[in-house]
């Protein structure tokens, strides 16, 4: 009998043991998130609608004028194609590196986390000068005979989703590329046994099996342009502004802190949509989560 009590006892210690602590553990986090993250959002979404009357004057300005829309346009565009690229791209990269040699992958790697280390106004400017008119591409271009003259690449939205390509191809490679090397490669050469050709192991296995990281990696890059300010600046021009730097003309030049809030609440909303949709596809697993 006292040897069950004991065991009883022990399991039970075990147990307690092994069991979350609950939100002690991330209450200064939660603290930090609240102080440097929450509060500062709410007093800016708040003056949305305080200033400079009380109301939604601004939001209907926003919503209402074709100026702004054409941003919100400019701004969904630019997002959209940069993620399907970025993925058309990434994929076979991802899976490259992970069925080429690890030591192979590795320097790979390492170039791909070197290039997301350098500094990103260095990268920008790197694109401006090899994408103007006398720039080397439009040289290249020239030389093998493709084109007569030199073509726009730079102050429009061509040059900003080259730019924002380049910069979020790693946010795409790295989750697609850690999806794919935990596939099995005898579920491929199994589906081959059974006699798929290799269009079919592709559309029918191995995409379906990657599809969690593909989401993933497209939400990622998806949100990221969305709010993205430095390399459409510099590459857009004035004349193609995304809504990252409305924000920050009306903050900054005009001082509208109500129409900044309220052009700051639409990108939020729309950020907190798409991760809603995931969620509801995917489930929390398949988002990041537990």
């Amino acid at each position: 009998m006292s040897t069950y009590i004991d065991v009883a006892r022990e399991t039970a210690t075990t147990s307690k043991a092994a069991r979350p602590a609950g939100l002690g553990e991330i209450m200064p986090a939660l603290i930090f998130v609240g102080i440097f993250f929450i509060v500062p959002v709410v007093a800016l979404l708040l003056r949305s609608v305080l200033e400079p009357v009380v109301g939604f004057g601004n939001y209907a300005e926003l919503l209402g004028s074709a100026t702004y829309l054409k941003i919100f346009a400019n701004t969904f565009i630019v997002s959209g194609l940069v993620t399907a690229i970025s993925l058309l791209i990434g994929f076979p990269v991802a899976w490259t590196l992970a069925i080429m040699p690890t030591r192979l992958a590795s320097v790979i790697f390492a170039v791909l986390l070197l290039s997301m280390w350098t500094n990103l106004l260095a990268r920008t400017y790197a694109w401006m000068v090899l994408l103007q008119r006398t720039g080397l591409i439009n040289k290249m271009l020239i030389g093998m005979g493709l084109i007569d003259r030199p073509l726009p690449l730079v102050n429009n939205l061509t040059g900003v989703t080259i730019g924002m390509t380049y910069i979020m191809l790693p946010f795409i490679i790295l989750p697609l590329y850690g999806v794919i090397k935990k596939i099995d490669p005898a579920i491929l050469q199994a589906a081959a046994l059974c006699g798929a050709n290799r269009w079919q192991c592709l559309t029918r296995v191995l995409l379906p099996l990657a599809a969690r990281g593909m989401v993933a990696g497209a939400l990622m890059v998806f949100v990221m342009s969305l709010g993205y300010y430095v390399t459409p600046s510099l590459l857009g021009g004035t004349a193609n502004m995304m809504l990252a730097e409305l924000i920050a003309q009306f903050v900054q030049s005009l001082v509208n802190w109500g129409m900044g809030g309220a052009a700051a609440l639409v990108l939020l909303v729309v950020t907190l949509s798409l991760y809603a949709v995931q969620l509801r596809l995917f489930g929390v697993q398949n988002t990041g989560g537990r």
